[in-house]
């Protein structure tokens, strides 16, 4: 039972129907269980595995996802590349619900997720200089440009603790620092995928204006945004798939070379 290419399900994308000749297993690692069984199966004549970061039914709050069972479980199947679907807010007006961001920085205000897979015998010094990996990106550029959606090939994502929202003054300053977008979940699960030496990149996709425009976060109208949201992450993962290279030229594969003390 192995894959090369793992897709983190995001809120929304659960659908494993694109996978076929599927098989579920559940899986324990180190760090404990996994958000929830993953599915392993064919997709464009590529092994995948799949799994859903909040649990097939989006019970786990963003502080609770395991994200160090997630990524340990996929780097032991075998996993080199991992597709991050992932739901934000907007930040700019140019950034519009419904669009797709392929965030290419992140600033971190999380204050109870655990980082680093290293936290006991050695210490981990991982580079995050470049987050998310420059050839992954790319392949998922390319790919929305094939199928005909139009993207925001960089942004800077701020992770913030959640469950809640931000306030008024937290989504100014986010604007302030040089944010794009506003999420709960990509950190700290792309710096652990570095430290797996697994090449990560994010498919974020706008849902709202954060609350910077003077308008409350609904999440009845968040959930309208995803459905639509939704099929174009199918799309842009579909044509994705046979694009990701068999051998990998980034230096993502050699990410602890020098990072352990």
């Amino acid at each position: 039972m192995s894959a090369e290419i793992g897709i983190i399900g995001g809120t929304g994308v659960y659908d494993v129907k694109l996978l076929k000749n599927t098989k579920e297993i559940r899986m324990r690692t180190p760090y404990g269980s996994p958000s929830d069984s993953i599915t392993l199966g064919d997709l464009k004549g590529r092994r995948v595995a799949f799994l859903p970061r909040h649990g097939k039914k989006h019970t786990i709050r963003p502080t609770d996802v395991n994200s160090r069972a997630n990524i340990f479980a996929l780097k032991k199947l075998g996993v080199q590349w991992t597709l991050a679907p992932a739901t934000v807010g907007s930040l700019r007006e140019e950034f519009k619900p419904g669009d797709v961001v392929f965030v290419d920085q992140f600033i971190d205000r999380t204050t109870r997720r655990e980082q680093s897979f290293y936290t006991k015998k050695q210490v981990c010094h991982i580079s995050v200089a470049d987050p998310f990996c420059p050839e992954l990106r790319q392949v998922l550029i390319e790919a929305a440009k094939a199928v005909g959606i139009s993207t925001h090939n960089t942004g800077t994502y701020v992770c913030i603790e959640g469950p809640r929202f931000s306030t008024k003054a937290e989504s100014k300053m986010h604007k302030m620092w040089g944010a794009d977008v506003v999420g709960m979940t990509l950190v700290p699960e792309c710096v652990l995928a570095r430290e797996a030496e697994i090449c990560y990149a994010a498919i974020a996709t706008v849902t709202d204006y954060d609350v910077w425009k003077d308008k409350p976060v609904c999440v009845e109208d968040i959930v309208k945004i995803v459905k639509g949201n939704v099929e174009k992450v199918k799309k842009i993962i579909v044509e994705a798939i046979p694009r990701i290279p068999k051998e990998r030229r980034c230096e993502c594969k050699t990410a602890l070379k020098s990072a352990l003390v």
